[in-house]
């Protein structure tokens, strides 16, 4: 790979100047045949409208994260095959498909998965789903509160104390890659 030299605050830092990713042709999959239904965690206009309310009323701070690669980490529940890749191709094994195990960009099955793990993980954290909108976690412990949207790859993250949000936003980055 070809690679570019960055000069910031006097430090030197090779970057690769191109990055591959492997993405699947979602445009080829079929109705009924590769996907059942198509989602995407979108959290609702009056649900962030909410949360900022309620953190301003309480003086809480608001923390916004990305989760890098966040499609990547779903699980399929479902069995996908996808060509094998250009340039990987096993030599007189061509006619040969992978099966995936987990949730690639392009496929319609992929942010529906994204959804459903990180869902799963904040559940074994204590979390629970709003009624209203199932992009929103609430975690309530006695006095202690803490509300997690959930904006595609992105999340708004608000609480009742400094101590509570560096514990969920530690347990948060263990599990996914993210940036603050």
């Amino acid at each position: 790979n070809d690679t570019k030299q960055l000069v910031s605050n006097g430090c030197t830092k090779q970057r690769p100047k191109h990055k591959e990713m492997l993405v699947a042709k979602g445009y080829k999959q079929r109705h009924g045949i590769d996907y059942d239904e198509v989602f995407a965690p979108a959290a609702k206009v009056d649900t962030i409208r909410l949360l900022t309310a309620i953190a301003a009323q309480n003086k809480w701070k608001i923390y916004q994260m990305d989760v890098k690669s966040a499609f990547l980490n779903g699980y399929l529940s479902e069995e996908v095959y996808v060509d094998q890749p250009p340039g990987y191709v096993q030599k007189n094994k061509e006619h040969k498909v992978c099966r995936l195990k987990k949730a690639l960009y392009g496929l319609k099955q992929a942010p529906r998965a994204w959804y459903q793990r990180f869902a799963d993980f904040v559940h074994t954290l204590g979390f629970s789903h709003s009624k209203c909108d199932h992009s929103l976690f609430i975690y309530k412990h006695g006095v202690d509160t803490t509300y997690v949207l959930l904006y595609v790859d992105d999340i708004i993250l608000t609480t009742s104390s400094d101590a509570l949000r560096q514990h969920f936003i530690s347990l948060l980055a263990k599990e996914f890659a993210m940036k603050d």
